[in-house]
């Protein structure tokens, strides 16, 4: 199992390395070139750069990530893909999930097609300490789970 973040705009990243770090997990951060950074990180992770483009970063996950995997990212249409391989999560701390997927799709559809005609939309409120506590609470949770699974295999 590894941890994957669609690493663009996350504010969590060095959460899931301190996570990966406690379980002995590798992570992937999968990111645009026009995110280039000199940062050093552990050698458990690992930094993919993809061409600058519209969904680059996403069309590289999709190849990446195996069953089992964990995927952290804000992008509903990258988890829309992934569902049926992984388990996704926002970095807000809740699971994407086959019941909600479809309501978070067309949501983000009515939003696109109000600013289209010319409305304005609430962006995302700023990221907070409980959202920040609640992303991990629930990716240790989420590699527990995985974990335990893999044990049983």
């Amino acid at each position: 199992m590894q941890l994957f973040v669609d690493g663009d705009a996350s504010p969590v990243k060095q959460d899931v390395i301190d996570l990966a770090e406690k379980f002995g997990l590798t992570v992937q951060i999968v990111t645009s070139v026009d995110h280039y950074t000199t940062r050093e990180y552990p050698a458990f992770v690992s930094m993919t750069y993809v061409d600058k483009g519209q969904d680059m970063a996403d069309f590289k996950i999709v190849s990446m990530l195996h069953k089992g995997d964990i995927l952290v990212t804000q992008d509903y249409g990258l988890a829309s893909l992934i569902l049926p391989k992984a388990r996704v999560l926002h970095h807000t701390g809740w699971e994407y999930t086959a019941t909600n997927i479809d309501q978070l799709l067309a949501s983000r559809y009515h939003s696109s097609q109000l600013r289209k005609a010319g409305h304005r939309t609430k962006g995302p409120r700023p990221f907070s300490q409980e959202q920040r506590q609640a992303f991990r609470e629930l990716l240790e949770r989420m590699i527990k789970e995985e974990l335990a699974k893999h044990q049983k295999q």
